[in-house]
């Protein structure tokens, strides 16, 4: 049986050049980084110069990258340090209604201890962001905005660059979760103007366990762990050098392919939208279909269950997701769908395709034969 991975906004594998990039700092140079001598020296000199190059990827200066145990740390280092820095000028934080839990949880978290007031921004059917809701939504004791650039479960891609742009009127820091966009598309923090952006090496081929959190000079934000002044007192904790040293280097491998393999992830998608929706009825789309990352494409099918249909397509070789990785098991529907205002049938009943390097025309027809299949066995069942 062939097997299929459709799950890449989930993870990806590690690429084996990235591999061979971090073991020499699993093996020979294996010193601490805040260490004096010259093993430490040696991973020091390695952490500094991954930190450079991510740096001019980002279009950020060297000093405003920091380095963290994942994109869920990143983001809860921006709501949780922010909210604290900040408490002399107000309580309030404002976020959209489909952000990635490691978003939601902390901003439901300071709410339920009373820390802090949050707004949540609705969406529309195609899970867009309306700039003239945040401008709304600002008020005098405002002291963060976190909306994602690219949702995980949807691909849309929101008006980031709009949104920071209000903020920054109003004097207001501006955090997006860039974890799905960094690799698929051009992430740069001068160009978009936000104050502070979060990004995960497991989502672009680099190892598991590592995030970089980009602040821009001059945004206060308390750190989430003590212990020590590493990270120049940002983020307490030795350094994982060999997972620093791969995010730069699949960073910068990202960065030369995301072009044309976007290009070609895009028609992949566009080619499995199209023979699902003639294939099969009751199909929805959901999420914009043009403003997306190019290799993400989300469906419900009416009159199915996503347990049905995950498993399904499991025992049929085709490894999919039904929203967000980090919420399974979860006996609700995906939040992301619900605040596009999808009834609950619906919001139950999806699947979410996200393509990466190893997917070929072949894997859609492959899904495309399997599919229409199980629906209708599923359909079947539901009815009996």
């Amino acid at each position: 049986m062939k097997r299929i991975y459709a799950d890449y906004n989930a993870t990806t594998p590690l690429d084996p050049r990235v591999l061979v990039a971090m073991l020499p700092y699993l093996q020979e140079h294996y010193g601490n980084p805040s260490s004096v001598h010259i093993y430490g020296r040696e991973t020091r000199a390695a952490i500094d110069d991954a930190r450079l190059r991510l740096a001019k990827l980002l279009g950020a200066q060297e000093s405003e990258i920091v380095f963290t145990g994942g994109g869920t740390e990143a983001d809860n280092t921006v709501i949780f340090g922010a909210a604290r820095a900040r408490r002399k000028k107000g309580r309030h934080i404002v976020t959209s209604s489909v952000e990635h839990h490691a978003v939601l949880h902390a901003c439901q978290h300071l709410e339920k201890t009373g820390e802090c007031e949050v707004t949540y921004l609705p969406v529309s059917r195609e899970c867009l962001v309306a700039p003239d809701d945040l401008r709304k939504a600002l008020r005098n004791d405002t002291i963060l905005v976190s909306v994602m650039s690219a949702n995980n479960e949807t691909g849309t891609i929101q008006p980031t660059k709009d949104l920071a742009a209000i903020c920054r009127e109003r004097g207001v820091p501006f955090h997006t979760d860039a974890v799905q966009s960094f690799g698929k598309a051009i992430v740069n923090v001068e160009d978009w103007g936000v104050d502070l952006l979060s990004i995960a090496a497991h989502k672009f081929y680099g190892p598991k366990g590592v995030g970089v959190l980009y602040m821009r000079h001059g945004t206060k934000v308390n750190p989430l762990l003590f212990g020590g002044s590493h990270e120049n007192e940002r983020r307490a904790g030795t350094e994982n050098a060999a997972a620093i040293v791969g995010t730069a280097k699949a960073a910068e491998l990202a960065a030369t392919t995301m072009g044309d393999e976007q290009t070609r992830l895009f028609e992949l998608t566009e080619k499995l939208a199209g023979g699902v929706i003639e294939r099969i009825s009751g199909v929805y789309r959901n999420g914009h279909p043009k403003l997306r990352i190019g290799n993400t494409v989300n469906f419900s099918f009416d009159g199915c269950e996503e347990e049905g249909l995950l498993l399904g397509l499991d025992l049929e070789g085709v490894a999919v997701s039904s929203g967000s990785a980090c919420a399974v098991g979860s006996l609700e529907p995906s939040h992301v769908l619900k605040a596009m205002g999808l009834p609950r049938e619906l919001a139950r009943a999806a699947v979410r395709f996200s393509f990466g390097r190893d997917n070929t025309a072949e894997d859609v027809r492959c899904i495309l034969e399997i599919l229409p299949k199980l629906i209708e066995r599923l359909r079947t069942f539901a009815r009996a």
